[in-house]
């Protein structure tokens, strides 16, 4: 899952991002409202982890040009304002969840996965596709019952599929799903995690639509 983290404190925005890597999620790290309206314009997210308190302009103008232009990205702010008043404000703006500084990493990435669900319409936090089940909070992928081990890239890369199941990904979608800025990406990285997931879940689990990409079938 990748998700843009608009956070100005060097040391919180550190923090949240070596913490969100760890947790198998890609993230792209700025610092202030303009950078984060050009990335937004320019790059596909899951999730909006926005900060109030921004330079250039505020955390609450980029959300409220976000909802303006139509955009449905799941936001969640993080923010040092923890007031009722602000809550209100904020989710009144659009916002789908509101979280306080300082906060634990666990509980965040598992908001995170709360609000994408509720905007894609899922209320089970477990994705079921077939014979396969994948629990993303846990990490844990099943086959028929019996459990499998995935590398962090392979379940970035089930995640962003399962999550648009039906719908078509091309390589360059499939990569930014799972690389984040400044992540070396291999000239066929994609193709070789499409295979060995193939080889763990079925050689027919991941269909091939020819020189436009990959997708799980609905039918799964």
């Amino acid at each position: 899952m990748r998700v843009l983290l608009v956070e100005d404190d060097a040391m919180i925005g550190a923090s949240v991002q070596k913490g969100l890597r760890q947790d198998t999620f890609s993230v792209d790290w700025v610092r202030d409202g303009r950078s984060a309206e050009t990335a937004l314009a320019t790059h596909t997210y899951d999730a909006l982890l926005l900060d109030l308190g921004l330079p250039e302009k505020s955390g609450a103008e980029v959300l409220k040009t976000l909802r303006r232009s139509g955009s449905e990205i799941p936001v969640l702010i993080i923010t040092a304002r923890d007031a009722i008043s602000d809550r209100v404000a904020g989710l009144n703006s659009g916002a789908d969840d509101y979280i306080a500084k300082p906060f634990d990493l666990d509980e965040l990435a598992a908001r995170i996965r709360a609000v994408v669900r509720r905007r894609a319409g899922r209320a089970d936090s477990v994705i079921r596709a077939g014979d396969v089940t994948f629990d993303p909070a846990s990490h844990r992928v099943t086959l028929r019952g019996k459990e499998l081990v995935l590398s962090a890239r392979e379940l970035a890369l089930l995640e962003a599929l399962l999550h648009r199941r039906g719908a078509i990904l091309s390589r360059a979608q499939l990569e930014e799903s799972i690389y984040g800025w400044g992540e070396e990406v291999g000239s066929n990285a994609v193709e070789v995690y499409v295979h060995s997931l193939r080889k763990k879940l079925g050689a027919d689990f991941i269909k091939t639509v020819r020189g436009v990409g990959y997708l799980v079938p609905q039918d799964r």
